[in-house]
């Protein structure tokens, strides 16, 4: 006989009371843990007498321009552990971002007295930066603290501009902001430092530039948002007109990389998500976003897959694409550009708008042009060359490096032509014969191992250049190939992944040296000992195109919605710096999905 209602009910009515008993419990249980974080985290803690160096308070002046040297930190002698760094080789890393926290994030405590020189407080997470612009995640998700981040290494933190360098004294020049508002200038002494200071936008000679938004910082975003939104509620007034309300609800962004894309799939977003909701149904109708983009696909780096789907996404979007198109100038009401028609000929249009990004390229920040300044052979454009140990030619060996968007590895092999027939050619006759190019691919792969694609085919080559079929390259022969190879050679790109992992090479390497010191001095000539030089590898790239997103994993390519998206956050969740972060992060899509973005002006 099978169960009766009664019992059904009975045993429904149990499990229904087991639950709402166990969700009770939870909740007690979370609440008593909360009150013994707070008993333990609010008590009273007292700080009296601590030790200060009279140098800190007073230092001693001296360098070029007879300026204060912080040779001893206000913090240096607080406590016993800080006592024991005094003595560690100085390590000075200029800037914040991601090859800075990557070396933070691979020493070890006691390695060095370490010191993070910054323009701003923090650290931040610069993919999301698109999303922070529109209210999708919050800024405050996006940041944390440098001094938390140092503190594992018991670091310090200057908040300043470094503004030069004296290698000869080893001294950075900071300006620092004094309490009134006013700027003056110390020395840092270093015994290594650490250039990691990015890079500025390329203004490609475009007049009218300070008529556009930039997306790197934090203020960015925040002037972004607050723009997008002032022109959705001017928009809404009942005394603007119609033809100022488009020129209002025109949103234009300069640039079809990743920044550029994200950046438009975002107000996208924006629009059908919120803007459809709680805004008068006019404002969504009159909007029109704007992707100017100079090359023939948006996504240009990515595999043709992936630049096709995001333009037929956009195409469906009805995000307007401009490509094969140059900014000839911005004002504060219209965007002018140059488009070749199907004759050839250039014709000038303009795109009426109150909202311009401008992402197209990177320029040297003022930094970095004063260091690439100061030494010889440094004729780089756009960033400091470093040899394949990330060390800045031109400076003294092993006590100045630079990583990310302000460096770029030499590509050239014409540097290390007379090196290299000096090393190989074994019996002086002024030729190479073929072991001795086998000896001299081996050592150009140690010096640039970014010329190992175009060296895999060894015999090829040789016989390639080998014009006069002998069975040796003679010295014409070897500049003609050395030239062409090196010309092959692309440079990295300016990237979050190329800069995070020289970080995190630079930091496994310091902490090696660190573990093979001399009387407290790192010795520069471990350097080529303790590791092999920088190998680059590309572990894809990613871009979000509204609620859809792509992945480019050199041969493969994915594609998609939902899923795609998902898993794009998912790779972004997990590159956070810290615990903290990820949780604000997960939070704020939470409720994003339930509630929608917040559409307040701060």
């Amino acid at each position: 006989m099978g169960p009766t209602m009664f019992d059904r009910s009975k045993s429904v009515a149990k499990w229904t009371g087991l639950l709402c008993l166990s969700s009770v419990l939870g909740v007690i249980t979370l609440g008593a843990g909360i009150l013994a974080h707070d008993v333990f985290t609010y008590n009273e803690k007292h700080v009296d007498r601590v030790p200060v160096n009279p140098l800190a308070l007073c230092p001693e002046k001296g360098g070029p321009k007879n300026l204060p040297i912080a040779r001893v930190l206000v913090d240096d002698e607080e406590d016993d552990e800080a006592k024991k760094l005094l003595d560690k080789p100085k390590l000075v890393i200029i800037g914040a971002g991601w090859g800075a926290m990557g070396i933070i994030g691979r020493l070890s405590p006691g390695d060095y007295h370490v010191t993070v020189i910054a323009t701003d407080t923090y650290t931040t997470f610069t993919p999301l930066l698109p999303s922070a612009a529109v209210g999708t995640v919050s800024l405050r998700s996006l940041i944390e603290p440098i001094r938390k981040v140092v503190a594992r290494l018991r670091g310090h933190f200057v908040l300043g501009k470094a503004v030069d360098i004296i290698m000869s004294d080893r001294l950075v020049e900071v300006q620092t902001r004094n309490a009134d508002g006013s700027t003056s200038n110390i020395y840092i002494p270093y015994d290594k430092v650490i250039i990691a200071v990015g890079s500025s936008s390329s203004t490609h000679g475009v007049p009218g530039l300070e008529n556009c938004f930039q997306l790197k910082t934090i203020s960015d975003a925040q002037a972004m948002r607050r723009r997008i939104l002032d022109n959705f509620e001017t928009a809404s007034l009942p005394t603007t007109t119609p033809e100022e309300r488009k020129r209002l609800l025109s949103f234009v962004v300069c640039g079809g990389g990743p920044t550029g894309v994200e950046a438009a799939a975002e107000i996208y977003d924006f629009c059908q998500e919120d803007i459809m909701n709680y805004f008068p149904k006019i404002c969504r109708e009159e909007v029109s976003i704007h992707l100017i983009q100079s090359r023939e696909h948006i996504l240009n780096t990515y595999s043709e897959a992936i630049s096709t789907f995001a333009e037929e996404k956009f195409k469906r979007d009805e995000v307007n694409l401009v490509t094969s198109a140059r900014v000839a100038g911005v004002t504060p009401t219209e965007v002018i550009y140059t488009h070749k028609n199907a004759e050839g000929k250039t014709e000038q249009h303009s795109i009426p708008s109150n909202f311009v990004l401008w992402s197209t390229g990177i320029a040297m920040n003022p930094f970095t042009e004063r260091v690439s300044s100061l030494l010889p052979n440094q004729v780089h454009k756009k960033a400091i060359e470093v040899d394949s140990h990330l060390r800045v030619i031109g400076a003294p060996k092993g006590e100045v490096y630079a990583i990310g968007d302000c460096a770029t590895i030499e590509t050239s092999l014409l540097g290390h032509f007379l090196d290299l027939v000096d090393e190989c050619d074994k019996d002086k006759n002024g030729k190479i014969d073929f072991g001795e190019w086998e000896d001299m691919v081996v050592k150009i792969k140690q010096r640039i191992p970014m010329a190992e694609d175009h060296l895999s085919k060894v015999k090829e080559v040789f016989q390639l250049y080998d014009s006069d079929a002998d069975n040796s390259l003679d010295l014409n022969e070897l500049l003609q190939l050395l030239t062409e190879i090196g010309n092959r050679i692309t440079s990295l790109p300016a990237t979050a992944q190329v800069a995070s992992q020289q970080g995190k090479y630079l930091g496994k390497k310091l902490h090696k040296l660190a573990r093979h010191t001399t009387q407290g001095e790192v010795m520069a000539t471990f350097d080529e000992k303790v590791s092999k030089p920088f190998k680059y590898m590309h572990l894809g790239s990613l871009a979000y195109i509204g609620n859809a997103a792509v992945f480019d994993f050199g041969q493969y390519s994915f594609m998609g919605g939902l899923v795609a998206m998902y898993a794009w956050r998912s790779i972004y969740w997990n590159e956070q710096v810290s615990l903290r972060t990820r949780a604000l992060l997960m939070i704020d899509w939470i409720v994003r999905g339930i509630w929608g973005r917040d559409l307040s002006r701060l």
